[in-house]
C-alpha cells in the first residue's frame, strides 16, 4: 500500500534534511524523498505545509490500568495523535503499579490498537514504595524499556543507584523524578510571594534541586546514564549544565509550562495550573529557556497528566497534573521558536530526536526505511484551545482559552492516518 504526501516542506534534523518535495510512504516506511515522486496510490497535497518525524512525548501517564475514567491507553493515545505524537513512554504511577510482568504485558498488549506506539516505564520499588525493589530483569523481558518511581522519587537511594548500575545491561532508562519529601512537605504550589499571598503551603525550589543533585551524584560516581524529568527550577538547569560539562551521563527535560507560565498563573486558584513540580518564577523560566537554548535540557516532554473535573474543583484538595499532549507542540512553538530562541529544527530534536535517542527506540526520523511516524504541521496556523474539542477523557489544561501559533494538521503511524485536525 503506497501513499504520496505531495509538496511539502521535509524536515528532519537527525538526517540533515530541510527541503521541498515529496514523501512517499509504503507499508508503513518511508519508500523515498525526492521531487516529481508518483504513485497508483492514494495523494496527500500538502502545500505549505511542513513534515516532521512524529513527536516522542517521553513523559505520559495514561492512567492505565485502574483510573480509567481519567484516561485509558486508546483515549491517551488519540490525544497523543492529535498532538502529533507517535510515540510515548508511559509512566508506572497506575493501580496496580507497573511493577510486574503481568501489568507491562497488559499496558502492550491493549495499546497494539492505538493511535500510538506505547513505550512502558516500570516501576523501581513495588508499589513505589521504596521498599523492596522490582524484579528488573522481569520487567524488561516482558517488553518495558524504562525505570521510575514517577509520581514520588526512589526515597531508598541504595535502590535506585542499582537500578542506575543495571539498566544499561537491561537496555533500559532510567528516568528520575528528583524531589527531596522531607522539604516537599505535603506543599502545594511553589513557595514564594503567590503562596504567601493565596496562604497555600508551598513547596521550596530546593525540594527538586537536592532531588536532582542526588541523581546527578549517583550517576558521576557510577560512570551510569540518568535522565532528569521536569526540570523547572534556576538551579536544577544549573546543576545539569555543571555535570554535563563534567562528562556525566546526564540528560534532562523540562515540560511545556515551564517555559510559558508562571506561579502568578496560580492567583485565580485554578486547579487545573497545579502539577508537581509546580509553576516557579519568571527567573526559573527564563533560566529554563536558556537550558533548552544552550543543549543543557535535551528534550521537551508533556508529563501528561490527566484527572477529572471533579477531582480539580478544589484547588487545595485536587490532585497535581495536567495535561498536554495535545498542545504541546503549539505551545513551545508560540513562546520557543516565534520570538527565535529555537529554530523548528532545534525545537523537532527537543520533541522527536533527543527523546528518540535516549530511550534507544526507532523513532525520530524521516529517513529512507525508517518508520512512517510523520505529523504534517500548519505553522502559521493560529488556534485557540477549546477544551470540548480535545480527544483525551479529561480536560485539565493549563492552556484553555489561550491562542497558540502552529498547529498539528495530520498524523501518521506506520503509513496510516491517525490523526486529521
Amino acid at each position: 500500500m503506497e501513499l504520496l504526501i505531495q509538496n511539502v516542506r521535509v524536515l528532519s534534523p537527525a538526517d540533515g534534511i530541510d527541503r521541498t518535495g515529496d514523501i512517499l510512504l509504503r507499508d508503513g516506511k518511508i519508500a523515498a524523498i525526492g521531487e516529481g515522486l508518483s504513485t497508483d496510490g492514494k495523494v496527500i497535497a500538502a502545500d505549505g505545509l511542513c513534515a516532521v518525524p512524529g513527536f516522542v512525548d517521553m513523559h505520559v501517564h495514561l492512567r492505565d490500568p485502574g483510573q480509567t475514567q481519567k484516561e485509558d491507553i486508546l483515549t491517551g493515545c488519540t490525544a497523543a495523535a492529535a498532538g502529533g505524537v507517535t510515540s510515548l513512554l508511559c509512566m508506572p504511577n497506575t493501580v496496580p503499579t507497573v511493577d510486574s510482568a503481568e501489568t507491562v504485558r497488559y499496558i502492550l498488549d491493549k495499546a497494539k490498537g492505538a493511535k500510538a506506539k506505547v513505550y512502558v516505564a516500570a516501576s523501581i520499588t513495588k508499589g513505589l514504595k521504596s521498599e523492596e525493589p522490582t524484579d528488573l530483569e522481569a520487567l524488561r523481558k516482558a517488553g518495558a524499556i524504562g525505570l521510575s518511581d514517577d509520581g514520588r522519587p526512589v526515597e531508598n537511594t541504595r535502590f535506585l543507584s542499582d537500578a542506575m548500575k543495571k539498566a544499561p545491561q537491561l537496555g533500559m532508562t532510567v528516568v528520575a523524578h528528583c524531589e527531596d519529601l522531607f522539604l516537599a512537605d505535603g506543599g502545594k504550589i511553589n513557595e514564594g510571594a503567590v503562596s504567601r499571598q493565596l496562604g497555600v503551603k508551598g513547596i521550596p525550589a530546593a525540594a527538586e534541586d537536592c532531588g536532582t543533585a542526588r541523581e546527578i551524584a549517583l550517576a558521576a560516581a557510577e560512570n551510569v546514564p540518568i535522565h532528569i524529568c521536569h526540570v523547572s527550577t534556576a538551579t536544577s538547569v544549573a546543576l545539569v549544565r555543571d555535570a554535563k560539562r563534567r562528562g556525566v551521563k546526564v540528560t534532562a527535560e523540562t515540560a511545556p509550562h515551564y517555559v510559558s507560565l508562571t506561579e502568578q498563573a496560580l492567583l485565580g486558584r485554578d486547579a487545573d495550573f497545579r502539577m508537581n513540580p509546580p509553576l516557579r518564577t519568571d527567573k526559573d523560566v527564563q533560566a529554563v529557556i536558556e537550558g533548552l537554548c544552550d543543549g543543557t535540557l535535551d528534550c521537551i516532554a508533556t508529563d501528561h497528566a490527566p484527572h477529572t473535573v471533579e477531582e480539580k474543583a478544589d484547588f487545595e484538595k485536587a490532585p497535581n497534573g495536567s495535561i498536554g499532549m495535545e498542545t504541546s507542540f503549539a505551545v513551545a512553538y508560540t513562546y520557543l521558536v516565534k520570538p527565535g530562541l529555537l529554530t523548528l529544527a532545534q525545537l523537532v530534536e527537543k520533541m522527536a530526536v533527543n527523546p528518540a535517542n535516549i530511550l534507544g527506540i526507532n523513532a525520530g526520523t524521516l529517513a529512507v526505511g525508517a518508520p512512517a511516524d510523520i505529523a504534517l504541521l500548519d505553522l502559521n496556523e493560529q488556534w485557540t484551545v477549546d477544551v470540548n474539542r480535545l480527544h483525551g477523557k479529561s480536560k485539565n489544561t493549563p492552556f484553555k482559552g489561550m491562542t497558540l501559533s502552529g498547529r498539528v494538521k495530520k498524523t501518521f503511524l506506520d503509513g496510516q492516518l491517525v490523526f486529521e485536525a
